[in-house]
């Protein structure tokens, strides 16, 4: 590390980076949630389903972020526990249109919450009740319910309302975020 960038970093100039965990059920939006929230120039045109995982980046007024972007496929959820360790956050995506899978949304968030790794951790967890444009879609209230989050003591966590493709609500979750992993520091 440079002169500068200890310096930048003592005077509390440099972002400080933390890294999050994006999960979820394949086709929630997770990567359009993720790719919604870097700098337009950045951003990709065509989205495609996540095989494995991709690392994205983008920042926020005090944090640079990195992203793990989880494949939601059934296949591919095994790997997630492989990256609990390092996360000092957890972005929970759910189709809020997909009623018959919201039951498997919700086992895989036990599995997750009931993980060794982040069992007795107080990470915090923004949870983007997304797909909140088409009809089928209930309120993020009723996703809170079905997901049984008032359940959730040990850890700070919050839902918001989002469309992914317009960018609504992203912007709400991540100055959330923000505010919990820099309350964890103080």
């Amino acid at each position: 590390m440079g002169l500068l960038d200890k310096l930048s970093g003592l005077l509390g100039l440099k972002k400080k980076e933390v890294h999050v965990l994006c999960l979820g059920l394949d086709n929630s939006g997770k990567t359009t949630i993720i790719n919604k929230l870097k700098p337009s120039n950045a951003q990709s045109q065509d989205i495609v389903p996540t095989i494995g995982f991709s690392i994205e980046k983008f920042k926020s007024s005090s944090l640079s972020f990195t992203v793990f972007d989880m494949s939601g496929q059934g296949r591919y959820r095994n790997l997630w526990e492989h990256y609990y360790k390092e996360g000092q956050a957890i972005i929970f995506v759910i189709d809020s249109s997909d009623r018959l899978r919201m039951v498997v949304a919700k086992e895989e968030l036990d599995t997750l919450l009931n993980h060794p790794d982040i069992k007795h951790r107080r990470i915090p967890i923004l949870f983007f009740a997304n797909k909140m444009d088409l009809r089928d879609a209930v309120t993020s209230v009723k996703v809170s319910q079905l997901l049984c989050l008032e359940n959730i003591k040990d850890k700070p966590w919050h839902i918001c309302a989002s469309d992914a493709i317009k960018g609504e609500g992203l912007q709400e979750g991540v100055d959330w975020l923000q505010d919990q992993i820099q309350a964890v520091k103080t």
